[in-house]
């Protein structure tokens, strides 16, 4: 039976991509521990999603409660399954570079450490899988803040006319730059799943998303922009902007949009590739539009507060251009604007979020 593994299988990328394969009758294998509860607390945990999943697919999907570092466990779910195994879908991380300034060794070795476990079990047991990586553009750092950028109404915007104006591309410099501890992270695996497929010729990519979301996002203080935003809306928790006077721009793309380009990947793959990969011109916004389109679908009013501190290594302005993939694989389309992405945040989860009373920011 065609098999695949998807890391992080409980979260908002890894359950997106059981959904869909598990719908095309591959069996699954999803492996998580829900860290993201220790990470960010009770609100970010994804325990209701695993149950949600194996509720939905009891005939072909197998969840394995495991850490991606632990080689043994590791060990017997690659042996288990070996050449059967057609596709690996790294969906697993620490993902807030502010969480990762709490603990270095911790964010380092889930990033790379456990990236390097899965890509040598890859190696070793079923070499001619497919290998996709989650990567992030923070892997750019604040490079992007060097671009000459112009002050708009609700937004800051790129100047007309420049290279990037569509959006920024993989040759954008990864050197010489604030990374963040997470972003610097996350370099490393990026780097290993390149080298994975040009040294030892498995075929891998790493995708380098801005915003990733979707209704099934645990949003918390520290990660998940769009869906922690509208459940602050909907719920009446106070929010905090932090500087750029809250017209700091990114492109967000559905879960649904990733594992489609996943799977054009899957199917035509290549070895040691890179792509820049987001919501692009078709899917973006400021902190500020994205809080009036909060607003206007939910009818309420947004508590929040402006901080002049902006965090470190924050992009001020980051539009993915991805013409690079759509090139690679033509068929594959942007489906989710940001209204229809907040739209479906709002109607999917009436019923899972109540009203707190807790002070957050993000």
């Amino acid at each position: 039976m065609k098999t695949i593994i998807v890391t992080g299988a409980s979260g908002l990328v890894g359950s997106e991509a059981v959904h869909f394969f598990c719908l095309k009758g591959f069996r699954v294998i999803g492996i998580d521990n829900n860290l993201r509860k220790q990470f960010f607390g009770e609100e970010a945990s994804t325990a209701w999603n695993s149950r949600r999943l194996s509720a939905l697919y009891p005939d072909n999907y197998i969840y394995i409660e495991a850490d991606i570092r632990n080689r043994e466990a590791m060990e017997r779910i690659f042996d288990t399954y070996s050449t059967a195994i057609e596709l690996i879908i790294h969906a697993a991380a620490q993902p807030s570079h502010d969480w990762a300034a709490q603990d270095p060794r911790l964010d380092f070795s889930i990033n790379a450490t456990g990236t390097l476990e899965l890509l040598e079990h890859t190696r070793k047991y079923c070499p001619k899988a497919v290998f996709i990586f989650c990567s992030t553009n923070k892997v750019y750092g604040d490079a992007p803040n060097r671009l000459p950028l112009v002050e708009k109404a609700l937004r800051w915007e790129i100047e007309a006319g420049h290279a990037y104006e569509k959006g920024i591309d993989e040759n954008l410099t990864i050197d010489q730059s604030m990374h963040s501890i997470f972003g610097a992270s996350k370099v490393a695996a990026d780097l290993l799943v390149q080298e994975y497929g040009r040294y030892f010729g498995l075929y891998t990519a790493s995708f380098r998303g801005g915003c990733l979301t979707g209704p099934k996002h645990s949003g918390a203080q520290l990660h998940g922009f769009l869906s922690y935003l509208m459940k602050c809306t909907m719920t009446e928790i106070p929010y905090t902007v932090f500087g750029y006077q809250g017209k700091q721009v990114r492109d967000n793309i559905h879960s649904q949009d990733l594992i489609n380009a996943f799977y054009a990947f899957y199917r035509n793959p290549r070895k040691g590739e890179v792509y820049n990969i987001g919501g692009s011109r078709f899917s973006n916004c400021s902190m500020l539009e994205a809080i009036a389109i909060c607003e206007s679908i939910t009818g309420k009013k947004l508590q929040w507060t402006y901080q002049e501190q902006h965090r470190k290594g924050d992009h001020i302005w980051w539009i993915s251009d991805i013409r690079k993939f759509q090139g690679h694989y033509p068929n594959w389309q942007l489906q989710f604007s940001i209204e229809d992405i907040l739209q479906q945040i709002q109607e999917e989860n009436q019923e899972r979020w109540v009203p707190e009373k807790t002070q957050v920011s993000v």
